[in-house]
């Protein structure tokens, strides 16, 4: 009756989905003939997973039971899928921080090597944490100061690592600035091109969660930053590119992101600056022929 749809998914959104239907849809659904489920039903299970599971795995447990009755609506086995239009609640957004130049530099002086230079690379290029431990040497030309975004390394709940197209399936380039090419060309210097760019402090691919708790929040409150996550310098990136000029189009490709209007809506107050530059230059450009 319930239909595996998972086989296509990435490890960590697989892990999400088994996460879901084990713990909300089976329990409630299991037994439940399809027919007999209504879209009320659908809203008052919905209102019950909200009371301990947050808005954006509520949404994703949802989309789960949605897509389960979507196929059983096209295999005929009902006519019509009743979690369509459930009202879905509103994810709340993590909480942003922009770091400037000089709280970069500070934390990056409390990190030790070779981490320091992961550190600047997530600041200054907007890298997801899992695709720079998704880095080999051969992804860094220091000649062309460009980066490629290939890979990205994910953990699943049981703690394997795999290693993944990005996040939005596009591969890109990334600039990369001057002052990292030199600290790059020296970490990179004589080693196998196919070799990780980072490995943990023992081998092997770099875990998000280890990171943490082994050398970036330690080098947070070294540097008296607290609290501080790897994305907030996703962010941060954000925020130096668009005080050094960048535009919305410029500033989605570096962080490969799906859309510039995506990118507007989650860093839409860092180009207030930029709105308040366009309408000096537009009042300088006429003043002078509009002023009576």
């Amino acid at each position: 009756m319930w239909l595996d749809t998972k086989a296509h998914l990435r490890p960590k959104t697989r892990d999400k989905y088994e996460s879901g239907l084990r713990i909300w849809i089976l329990p409630r659904w299991g037994q439940a003939q399809l027919g007999s489920i209504t879209h009320a039903d659908v809203v008052a299970w919905v209102a019950d997973i909200q009371r301990t599971r947050s808005a954006g795995l509520t949404r994703h447990t949802l989309a789960i039971l949605s897509q389960i009755l979507e196929l059983a609506v096209r295999d005929g086995r009902i006519p019509r899928n009743v979690a369509r239009g459930v009202r879905k609640p509103r994810p709340s957004r993590p909480v942003q921080r922009f770091l400037t130049h000089a709280e970069v530099a500070r934390l990056a002086r409390e990190t030790f090597a070779p981490y320091d230079a992961l550190v600047l690379l997530l600041a200054f290029t907007g890298l997801r944490f899992g695709e720079a431990a998704g880095l080999t040497v051969g992804d860094v030309d220091l000649d062309r100061s460009r980066i490629s975004v290939n890979w990205s390394v994910t953990e699943s709940a049981s703690g394997e690592l795999h290693r993944d197209s990005p996040k939005t399936y596009r591969r890109r380039t990334v600039p990369i600035p001057a002052f990292l090419c030199d600290r790059l060309a020296a970490h990179t210097n004589g080693r196998d091109p196919d070799e990780p760019l980072f490995t943990s402090p023992k081998g092997g691919l770099l875990r998000n969660s280890n990171f943490r708790t082994t050398i970036f929040d330690p080098a947070v409150t070294r540097a008296g930053l607290t609290p501080l996550t790897p994305h907030n310098l996703r962010d941060t990136a954000a925020s130096l590119a668009v005080a050094s000029g960048a535009n919305v189009k410029s500033v989605q490709r570096m962080l490969g992101r799906a859309s510039a209007a995506m990118t507007l809506d989650v860093y839409s107050g860092l180009f207030d600056a930029e709105l308040d530059d366009l309408a000096d230059r537009m009042n300088t450009a006429a003043a002078d022929l509009l002023h009576d």
